[in-house]
């Protein structure tokens, strides 16, 4: 049976530390190249990402750790790659607050902190024993999984998602449970061995080592792992003697020639950290992408409808539930009732185009009779709040036991773009035909957004339909020329989007109407799934 790639092991499957990894022998073997190699520069680009937990509240505002702004253009293609920042430095040098002090004064609200802490190589028994007794270099490159950690960092600068180990530094092993990040404008890594292998260093933008001297490193070290990891004095000044102190020797402090940036005392630079701050803010006003609804608006105009799109019929009893729900007039109720019906419609519509075999039954009388059963493993909703999650009662109703996702989409007020800030979707998802729901599409920036997001978790595009009951001809083609293999399933489709890409004539806004909450002035049909 085939290894499972790096970045989708499971904890049971990461490699073992060697049992050789206390030597300092042939480690160097992948460790940095020489000074003196001229490459020429790689090409930088952006991406986006996210970490847990889902907030990081600083001293100026809230930034977002578990969302994205968009990371492709109207056409899906990705349009740019995350910043990566990589922090080096000793250990208890001041890594991780330098590194939230960039963030705070970036004052950009898509970033995500990942630790090398977490790329520990499982232990065997011996070396449990050895970590007990503080016999285990902890400090050595061989300590950590480097496989792991560069599969792991080009996936989130391809805007994947990725499953990282939640590492307990007390019993010196792997937690069960591995937390998803994702994408954003900026990744900080940072590791005591964040420049001790190659390709990880092709993958770092900017390099910043953090020098701080060895007494300083020590007293907070001893603070560190008493008070946080259960340690006592004479096994933190065992340890820091025996390893972490040749270590940094012999592999650490090496690597600062390596850096593009050294910042000496560490956090107590706010010069060097300002002016990290401005190459950053440069670096990402190049890089810079705004989402641009006239281009998706006049990319696709005078288009014949495309073939993955399927409308139900508009029989006079269909006609006549849009009459009733499209009338400024109709009640709330009369509103949801009808609207549910149509919701209800659309549901059984789209199962048609679900994957059937042929199979055969006994009937009550003894007799057989050739039928059909889903050929599929499982069905999953996933709807796009607010407006989406009416759907879901419609779904329950005529697809038994089906698993529901939702997704959180907001418009960025200074941007227009679309950002993703909140996400539940059932385990295995990859393996499952969804059902995308969102109750209407103008532009198509939040479907196109959702149906990404689905692609992020390993569903096959064409295992995904997208439901609403009214799209306006440019999100149908928005989101058919980015996806082709998505099938698009509505009520009806209407040809027009005004200026503030409102559907015309369209039905108002969906999730306002039915909730029985007020509309904002300024908005749109897209509004239900990017502001609410």
């Amino acid at each position: 049976m085939a290894a499972a790639p790096a970045a989708e092991r499971g904890p049971a499957e990461r490699p073992a530390a060697p049992e050789d990894s206390n030597s300092s022998a042939e480690s160097l073997d992948r460790l940095y190249p020489t000074v003196g190699s001229t490459k020429p520069p790689r090409k930088r680009t952006t991406s986006q990402c996210k970490s847990e937990p889902p907030l990081l509240r600083t001293s100026k505002r809230t930034i977002y750790t578990a969302g994205r702004p968009p990371w492709y253009n109207e056409h899906g293609t990705q349009s740019k790659e995350a910043f990566v920042i990589g922090l080096g430095g000793g250990s208890a040098s001041g890594k991780t607050t330098v590194a939230t002090m960039i963030i705070e004064a970036l004052d950009v609200p898509w970033v995500v902190l990942l630790s090398m802490d977490s790329f520990y190589k499982v232990l065997t028994k011996q070396q449990q024993e050895q970590a007990a007794s503080n016999d285990f270099n902890f400090d050595h490159p061989d300590a950590f999984d480097f496989d792991l950690i560069i599969a792991t960092l080009k996936k989130l600068k391809q805007g994947k998602s990725v499953k990282i180990p939640i590492y307990d530094f007390t019993t010196h092993s792997q937690k069960k449970e591995w937390k998803t990040l994702y994408g954003a404008n900026v990744i900080i890594f940072e590791g005591i061995m964040a420049f001790a292998d190659k390709e990880l260093l092709k993958l770092l933008d900017l390099k910043i080592f953090v020098d701080t001297d060895s007494d300083i490193r020590l007293v907070r070290r001893l603070r560190r792992d008493i008070s946080e990891r259960g340690r006592d004095i004479e096994g933190v000044i065992k340890q820091y003697n025996k390893f972490v102190k040749p270590a940094f020797d012999q592999y650490i402090q090496p690597t600062m020639r390596l850096a593009d940036i050294v910042v000496p005392r560490g956090s107590g630079n706010t010069v060097a950290i300002d002016l990290i701050v401005q190459h950053v803010h440069s670096q990402l006003e190049e890089r810079k992408l705004r989402w641009d609804m006239a281009a998706l608006a006049s990319a696709h105009q005078c288009h014949p409808l495309p073939q993955t799109l399927s409308v139900l019929k508009s029989t006079p009893q269909v006609r006549g539930m849009h009459t009733i729900i499209r009338n400024k007039e109709t009640s709330r109720d009369e509103f949801i009732f009808y609207s549910k019906r149509l919701m209800r419609l659309l549901i059984e519509h789209a199962l048609s185009f679900l994957p059937f075999q042929s199979c055969t039954v006994q009937t009550p009388q003894g007799q057989d009779y050739e039928g059909r059963t889903y050929s599929g493993k499982q069905i999953t909703g996933v709807s796009i709040l607010r407006a989406g999650e009416t759907m879901e009662p419609a779904l329950r109703a005529v697809c038994k036991d089906v698993r529901i996702g939702t997704i959180l989409i907001q418009t960025n007020c200074n941007t227009g773009e679309p950002e993703l800030h909140y996400l539940r979707l059932p385990k295995d998802i990859s393996e499952d035909h969804v059902i995308l729901m969102d109750c209407t599409v103008s532009t198509g920036a939040a479907a196109m957004m959702a149906v990404r997001v689905l692609l992020d978790h390993d569903v096959p595009e064409d295992k995904i339909f997208l439901l609403s009951l009214l799209m306006a001809e440019m999100g149908v083609h928005s989101v058919a020329y980015a996806f082709p293999r998505v099938k698009i399933i509505t009520t009806a489709v209407d040809k027009k989007v005004n200026d503030l890409f409102r559907i015309i004539p369209g039905i108002g806004n969906f999730g306002d109407r039915y909730f029985g909450t007020d509309a904002p002035p300024d908005w749109s049909d897209d509004e239900d799934a990017l502001s609410t």
